[in-house]
């Protein structure tokens, strides 16, 4: 496994990875207090963001190195109002998210990333396609296939390309600021013109059912030089993915 060199400065690690194991713990208790802590904070961001539901989601217990090429990312059941408690200072019992997201490059050395609705949980946030996970039926193992396949749905619901999950290769594996962490998958190379046919061909039927698309807008960049001019903030580990991408493009890395 190895740290790429640019993640120590956004704060945000970059992990290079070719195994990734997954395993369900229980999830960590909460006070009644720190409970009603959590619904108060809850409430407050539904009322600032009325699109926000309380559905099934997997969050991260932990991030683990297995090997010399591997990590082990434990699991718990949860509900998103659980993430309104990161919010709240004193409070310690958060757990940080568990998302897949992928890297599409296009045949001119770019890769696509794009920036969240209005109606999202981090509206005008530029990011890569990709999002949180549903847990799985109980008993059920969730596994990389599962990711892969959560990836592919996520690639094309956002930018209309549509990958077959055996296409998307494991590449990277990131960890935030907030520890959430990242499963991150390479799709094929596709020409550029193309990606941002799709995208538009996706943003065009949403727009005719009176929806606004989960990405409001996408862009085609190189280098992380390039964030700079996006009109809006970047989520922690978009920067040193791009310049690891760049490194790949330019035949620094694998």
């Amino acid at each position: 496994m190895t740290e790429s060199s640019s993640g120590a400065a956004s704060g945000a690690e970059v992990l290079e990875v070719r195994r990734v194991r997954l395993v369900e713990v229980p999830a960590p208790g909460l006070s009644s207090d720190e409970r009603l802590v959590m619904d108060r904070a809850w409430d407050a961001a539904v009322r600032a963001n009325p699109s926000l539901f309380d559905g099934p989601v997997v969050a991260c217990a932990g991030l683990a190195q297995e090997g010399p090429d591997g990590v082990v990312i434990s699991w718990v059941r949860t509900t998103y109002r659980h993430y309104a408690v990161r919010r709240v200072p004193g409070v310690t019992a958060w757990l940080p998210g568990l998302f897949v997201a992928v890297v599409q490059p296009s045949d001119d050395g770019r890769m696509l990333v794009g920036r969240q609705s209005s109606w999202t949980a981090a509206p005008g946030r530029w990011q890569l396609p990709g999002g949180s996970l549903e847990p799985p039926a109980p008993h059920v193992t969730l596994d990389l296939a599962t990711l892969r396949w959560y990836a592919a749905r996520e690639l094309a619901e956002e930018t209309g390309h549509e990958a077959s999950p055996e296409e998307l290769s494991l590449w990277l594996v990131t960890r935030g600021v907030r520890r959430s962490v990242g499963v991150l998958f390479r799709a094929p190379v596709r020409p550029a013109s193309w990606l941002l046919e799709r995208y538009a061909a996706v943003a065009s039927s949403e727009a005719a059912q009176g929806r606004a698309p989960e990405l409001d807008r996408i862009r085609l960049v190189r280098a992380p030089e390039e964030l700079a001019g996006l009109d809006g903030p970047c989520v922690d580990y978009l920067a040193p993915v791009v310049r690891r991408y760049a490194g790949t493009v330019d035949g620094a890395g694998a």
